[in-house]
């Protein structure tokens, strides 16, 4: 089996190349050739074929027509800050590469399995009391358009049986490095890496903010049992939130605080974004029923959540 993935020199991309390497395979099938897509690699070992470049680039889309996948990773995005400041640059590489590249693999005789990297900003604000498989789409921001709008055509691709799509909305992963992401959510991860430290933080959403969270270990092995789980024929919409950790950040900080410390519930200050809280800080409970039915799993508990953020523990 041949397996692409894009956006592999990312955050979640790079977890999920080291993933696949390790495991080397999906699901019962062996990774017989492993290739890896972004603007710029580094440091890329195991015997990967490296494809750098833009994604949206005809060279770089003849490559991956040349390398034949038969299950592709589609992780390649401008993120959520970053794409609503930039909207032309965040259209190119988030919707209209997109689609480039499914038109690129579509295959009647033998279409590919394309696992794409979906997001929760598709869910919007102003939440019913649960957010159901039924709840209207409503996303606020030009970064949750264009992912809803790239499920929509990758569903629309699978039906005209060309792929075999499968969107996963990605709920806050956490623990991104500690540098500039273009993510309005990365004061998630920041606030972990802070209170692991030992450091003052200043949170610019209250403790009573909600989130969904996942660390990022489980995100990868999500993303790479999704590739092989069955999909039921009777879902036209392909598309699933990731199960998750419905936390408040005083419940991060008072898990941490049993974890790290005493002393960390006196290092976090806060300083409310009303505007940032309202996208990032109110999410309801999530019915995840059906994508738990599917063999994806949240991380267990707060303690394991922070344990494999942190990198102080492996996905068990």
């Amino acid at each position: 089996m041949r397996v692409l993935v894009s956006g592999a020199g990312g955050f979640i991309g790079s977890r999920l190349g080291d993933l696949l390497r390790a495991r080397g395979c999906v699901g019962d099938r062996r990774i017989g050739a492993l290739a890896l897509a972004d603007r710029r690699l580094a440091d890329v070992a195991g015997g990967a074929l490296v494809l750098e470049g833009d994604l949206a680039s005809a060279s770089v889309l003849h490559r991956i027509a040349d390398f034949r996948p038969d299950v592709v990773f589609h992780l390649a995005a401008i993120p959520g800050g970053a794409a609503e400041s930039d909207y032309a640059l965040g259209r190119r590489v988030n919707l209209d590469a997109t689609l480039a590249l499914f038109e690129r693999l579509a295959n009647r005789d033998k279409p590919p399995v394309v696992v794409y990297a979906s997001s929760i900003a598709v869910y919007g604000t102003d939440l019913p009391k649960v957010v159901t498989p039924e709840t209207p789409l409503r996303p606020p921001l030009t970064y949750g358009a264009h992912k809803l709008a790239c499920e929509i055509l990758l569903a629309d691709f699978s039906r005209r049986g060309l792929l075999d799509g499968r969107s996963i909305r990605l709920p806050g992963i956490v623990a991104r490095p500690r540098e500039p992401s273009g993510l309005a959510s990365a004061f998630m991860s920041d606030l972990l890496h802070a209170l692991r430290a030992g450091e003052q933080f200043t949170c610019p959403v209250s403790p009573q903010a909600t989130g969904w969270w996942m660390s990022a270990p489980r995100c990868a092995e999500n993303i790479v049992h999704a590739a092989a789980m069955e999909v039921p024929a009777a879902d036209p919409a392909r598309a699933w939130p990731m199960p998750v950790l419905r936390l408040s950040i005083a419940q991060v900080i008072e898990t941490c605080a049993t974890m790290f410390g005493d002393d960390r519930r006196d290092r976090v200050r806060f300083e409310p974004n009303e505007k940032l809280e309202a996208v990032f800080g109110r999410y309801p409970p999530l019915d995840d029923s059906a994508a738990r039915a599917l063999g994806l799993r949240d991380d267990g508990s707060p303690e394991n959540l922070i344990r494999r953020a942190t990198g102080m523990e492996q996905t068990q």
